[in-house]
């Protein structure tokens, strides 16, 4: 009697035991459903670099043409030297 109780007891801790556990099918989708959350994190982190590399190349532009504009203004804010004065036929 013993022997049937303690049988009939560890058939129903593992039926138990075998209900409350995910099925592999479960895990699948859970793992199916986190690699497309994955993929989505990636291709956003892929955009904000694009953006953050568009940025940098607008900036670059930027202090370049203000790199230029400093040249032109420096040049012109130079004293010019004046000419030396040119003989006309007028003048003799």
């Amino acid at each position: 009697m013993r022997n049937t109780f303690a049988v009939a007891l560890m058939l129903a801790a593992s039926l138990g035991l075998a209900a409350c556990d995910k099925k592999s099918e479960d895990k699948a989708q859970d793992a199916t459903q986190h690699a497309e959350q994955a993929q989505e994190k990636m291709s956003e982190a892929q955009d904000k670099v694009n953006d953050a590399a568009k940025e940098n190349a607008e900036a670059a532009k930027a202090q370049a043409e203000s790199n230029k504009a400093a040249a032109e203004e420096a040049g012109q804010a130079a004293p010019v030297a004046p000419a030396a004065p040119v003989a006309t036929p007028e003048s003799k």
